[in-house]
């Protein structure tokens, strides 16, 4: 089976951490001796980087790479008032030209939006710069308040940490919501967020590690999603006050004891469209949401989608 090839675009002062996000979340399944990607960073100004914390940084790769590249991802940009390297934008115009997935992490938005790519599109950025996108972009149709868009082609995200929720946004729908759910386990960092205006959230990783009492607890929840959960029953069997108990959760997960056992069992369902023929009745009393029409209704909030087409989607043998 062919590997799916990702394409990385590297350039001078980048900042670590962005180059790392689609690094990370893709190298998570590239140690398996399986693994369905192939990923290469590539340079846009050359073999030898200087990285904006003073390293270099040195790829084998130019822009030749993104011809043979299903996904090309920008992972940022140095400055939103700078124009990018016309070489670059000529590669991803052509990239997108021949059908291929064109991905701009938080500032890397305006890179796509250079080489036209955000024309008539939803589109996002970091929060402190979606103002500046939109003036510079008018046709763009700049939406401040999400983690990430997902256009169609052409895919964008919001600042820093929700690079890693659009990448894992990709990964479930190359793969499925088993193998991101793997990789978000791997890298310790919730699977699915939700919310507006998500990138505000000072502490948006989920940190279970440092609560031994609360993760067993929560683990236990996670087995039984069928149940209702009720926050002051929950409260009590963590020894806690209802104020004290969700005080400490959102400090520890950024998200409410709510929002966090949707994930869960919308997670779930993903997991059971994906791998079951069983029909949402079951799903729905299986995952603690009673009917159908609930599954739907919150299923089309979180993922902008049905049920029913996520299993076409992603379980086409097993669609009813």
């Amino acid at each position: 089976m062919r590997k799916i090839r990702i394409a990385v675009v590297a350039f001078n002062d980048i900042l670590p951490f962005h180059l790392s996000v689609p690094c990370g979340v893709f190298d998570a399944v590239l140690r398996q001796q399986d693994s369905p990607f192939r990923l290469r960073v590539c340079s846009a100004e050359g073999k030898r980087l200087r990285s904006a914390s003073g390293f270099l940084l040195a790829t084998d790769y130019g822009l030749d790479e993104l011809r043979h590249a299903d996904v090309v991802i920008v992972p940022s940009w140095r400055d939103a008032q700078e124009r990018p390297p016309q070489a670059l934008l000529d590669a991803l115009r052509q990239a997108a030209a021949r059908g291929k997935r064109i991905v701009g992490l938080c500032m890397g938005a305006f890179v796509l939006g250079h080489a036209g790519l955000l024309d008539g599109r939803r589109a996002t950025t970091h929060w402190i710069a979606t103002d500046e996108l939109a003036r510079q972009f008018p046709t763009a149709k700049v939406d401040p308040d999400v983690l990430y868009v997902d256009a169609g082609q052409v895919v964008t995200s919001a600042g820093a940490a929700a690079g890693i929720d659009c990448c894992l946004h990709l990964v479930r729908q190359l793969l499925g919501s088993e193998h991101a759910n793997r990789i978000a386990r791997r890298m310790v960092v919730s699977p699915f967020r939700h919310g507006g205006q998500a990138q505000f959230i000072e502490q948006p990783v989920p940190a279970m590690a440092g609560d031994e009492r609360l993760g067993k607890l929560l683990e236990n929840v996670r087995r039984k999603l069928h149940q209702p959960h009720n926050l002051d029953e929950i409260a009590e069997r963590a020894a806690m006050s209802r104020r004290s108990f969700t005080r400490h959760f959102r400090q520890l997960t950024g998200t409410s004891f709510g929002e966090w056992l949707m994930s869960q069992r919308l997670s779930e369902a993903q997991r059971l469209l994906e791998t079951t023929n069983l029909p949402l009745e079951r799903i729905a009393g299986a995952i603690g949401l009673g009917s159908p029409v609930t599954l739907r209704q919150h299923f089309q909030r979180a993922f902008r989608t049905s049920p029913a087409q996520y299993r076409r989607t992603f379980n086409a043998a097993k669609a009813a």
